[in-house]
């Protein structure tokens, strides 16, 4: 299979969209550590579905970096290379500059940013030393355009856009590629949690009106953002770097 004897590190990689990469790799041969502030629930997951062979769960908070970088020397120890990361966990905000806190900015930024960069900075010299090495960060269309109502996330998602440049860039010369996500509404669990506790005895419509804001009439799904992640980080997409892969039903362009 394609990523057979590959080792795969998944941020949040136990629910939502996380979760749909994370079997995904796991399906495709490849040995997956997930990092997740949530172990419990998804290693049940990973024993429910039958892949306590193939997934391995971390406690791990992205946002502090002696918690990365212990999972990371933890993941070396025991596959002695990382030929996969994906910067998956992150958390949502809603509101407008003004609506939005200081406690607000500081916890988007300590996951959706900070904890980019843990990862970053813990995986990559790992990369260097085995001269390769494939980095898929989640971004979103939030990054590209604006979204009513999504200031501090916006930001945070353009910041990972950046990041997903400037990695490209500087280690393009150490067989090291870099690219980035962009989607738009997916349909997870946190959407069905978002319009139940907003939206209580409207939960039909109110879906129906979110799935219209795509120009394709639906919500995507979690495992289609899965197959483009997983084409990025295979060897069929060796040319690719150093971009950004809008995901969206037509919303940006249409």
């Amino acid at each position: 299979m394609e990523f057979n004897q590959k080792t795969i590190v998944i941020t949040g990689g136990g629910s939502g969209i996380g979760w749909a990469i994370s079997q995904a790799f796991a399906r495709q041969g490849g040995q997956v550590f997930m990092l997740e502030i949530d172990k419990d629930t998804a290693q049940k997951k990973v024993e429910e579905m039958g892949f306590s062979d193939r997934i391995t769960t971390l406690q791990c908070d992205v946002s502090n970096q002696d918690n990365v970088q212990e999972c990371v020397a933890q993941i070396i120890r025991s596959s002695e290379r990382i030929d996969v990361l994906v910067n998956n966990a992150g958390v949502a905000h809603i509101g407008t500059a003004v609506s939005t806190s200081e406690a607000d900015l500081d916890r988007i930024y300590q996951v959706n940013i900070k904890g980019v960069y843990n990862c970053l900075h813990s995986v990559l010299p790992h990369m260097v030393k085995q001269q390769n090495g494939a980095i898929v960060n989640m971004a979103s269309i939030a990054a590209s355009l604006g979204i009513p109502d999504r200031f501090a996330y916006s930001a945070s998602k353009g910041a990972v856009l950046a990041m997903t440049y400037q990695v490209a860039k500087d280690f393009i010369d150490d067989g090291i590629r870099c690219n980035s996500v962009s989607p738009a509404r997916v349909h997870t669990p946190f959407v069905d949690g978002y319009i139940k506790n907003n939206y209580p005895g409207r939960e039909q419509e109110m879906f129906e009106n979110l799935s219209k804001t795509q120009p394709i009439g639906r919500m995507g799904e979690p495992e289609e953002i899965a197959d483009l992640v997983l084409f990025l980080c295979s060897d069929k997409a060796g040319f690719m770097t150093g971009t950004d892969y809008p995901i969206d039903g037509g919303f940006i362009r249409l």
